[in-house]
């Protein structure tokens, strides 16, 4: 008995200095840590900046105005400005010179709900039609087809939806004149707004194998004039002579007496291989006080394009046109345009107009591009004007960065 008691003591001292030991593993003696919760990585602000400089030279003959259509070189456009990106949100601001002349150029706040879906707020180029989609340094005839100059809006203040995923793409605007962006509502009166879409349907967006097809659409009110008589009762339309040497008026038909304006642009893109083409149709009518004749203008154009050095033409799904050729390669174009911005009926002759195009563009690299351009243009039928005929050529070295 006195064995047994014996071993019992000395089994609970062994027990009692076992539980004193201080090198007993710490995790079977303290209650498990809570765990804290993973930071998230706070985004960082991308900054970058972005411009372009295009310097142009030629030789023009006309069979009329002499004095205007001058030969020589310029310093055709000049960019500089910043690109902003934070997580989902993106900003841009950007000046221009041109024609003499400092102006502002995209100004805009853009937020990007997922990888196919983005709204912009500011003002900048809203779309209608594939010219409509981007500026000068990607126009792969040299100078923009001359129906987009008459019955595009250029940059507007206002608010683009935007949403493209496989063989759909669409965007829906409403948006103010860009007047809207010189003068206060109080100086200009009643500020012209409007609404425009573009749709597509994308049945093929592989290198090489191409097509595509849609629809813009537009809706607007009277815009402003320097003119009481025209203030937000009128439209002007307007084009150039295809040339940045020599900046002298084509057409241009002043739309009086006018309520409301509608327009709409089917739109073709197909490529196959190192060919391809695109082409647009153009129509605007514009709705007139009781007593004045409707005005309506049409126009279209079309281009042949072929990489005589590269790889075949690539799609951009973003932007729903076709890529910029990659560095190196070299590409002809063949381009021809018809506007016409007379309407008897309604009193207005703003003229009609014929251009024939030939473009040679050399990527150098995927900054700097050297184009080739030659044209022929004729505008006739115009009020105060003489029939006009310009043949040019021309040659411009672009860098965008």
């Amino acid at each position: 008995m006195k064995k047994l008691v014996f071993t019992a003591a000395a089994l609970m001292s062994l027990g009692y200095g076992y539980a004193q030991d201080s090198t007993v593993p710490m995790a079977t003696l303290t209650p498990a840590q809570p765990i804290e919760p993973t930071q998230k990585v706070e985004e960082k602000v991308e900054i970058k900046s972005v411009g372009r400089i295009h310097f142009d030279g030629g030789v023009l003959g006309a069979n009329n105005y002499h004095n205007e259509f001058v030969s020589g070189i310029a310093l055709a456009d000049f960019r500089a400005g910043l690109m902003m990106r934070y997580g989902q949100w993106k900003s841009k601001i950007e000046m221009g010179y041109a024609n003499q002349a400092l102006s502002v150029k995209d100004v805009f706040i853009e937020y990007d709900f997922n990888k196919h879906t983005l709204l912009r707020g500011g003002y900048f180029l809203h779309q209608f039609g594939m010219q409509s989609v981007f500026g000068a340094s990607a126009k792969i005839s040299m100078e923009e087809p001359l129906s987009n100059s008459a019955f595009y809006n250029n940059r507007l203040v206002g608010l683009m939806l935007m949403h493209q995923k496989d063989k759909f793409f669409g965007t829906l605007s409403l948006f103010a004149e860009n007047e809207a962006m010189k003068q206060s509502a109080n100086k200009t009166g009643s500020q012209g707004m409007g609404m425009m879409s573009r749709l597509l349907y994308r049945l093929h967006r592989e290198e090489g194998n191409i097509f595509h097809i849609g629809i813009s659409g537009a809706f607007e009110t009277p815009r402003y004039n320097k003119e009481a008589t025209l203030n937000h009762s009128s439209y002007i339309l307007k084009t150039y002579f295809p040339t940045r040497i020599a900046r002298v008026a084509a057409q241009e038909a002043t739309i009086n007496n006018a309520t409301f304006l509608y327009k709409f642009s089917p739109e073709l893109l197909v490529a196959k291989g190192r060919w391809g083409l695109e082409a647009q149709y153009y129509y605007l009518n514009a709705n007139r006080k009781s007593g004045f004749e409707a005005f309506d203008a049409s126009g279209a154009y079309a281009m042949v394009r072929t990489i005589i050095k590269g790889s075949p033409y690539a799609y951009a799904d973003a932007d729903a046109v076709m890529a910029t050729p990659k560095a190196g390669a070299m590409e002809l174009v063949a381009g021809y345009n018809y506007t016409d911005l007379s309407n008897s009926k309604a009193g207005i002759l703003g003229g009609r107009l014929n251009d024939y195009s030939l473009t040679f563009n050399y990527y150098i690299n995927k900054y700097v591009i050297w184009r080739v351009r030659t044209s022929y243009t004729s505008v006739g039928y115009c009020r105060d004007r003489k029939n006009t005929n310009l043949s040019l050529i021309e040659t411009r070295l672009q860098i965008k960065f």
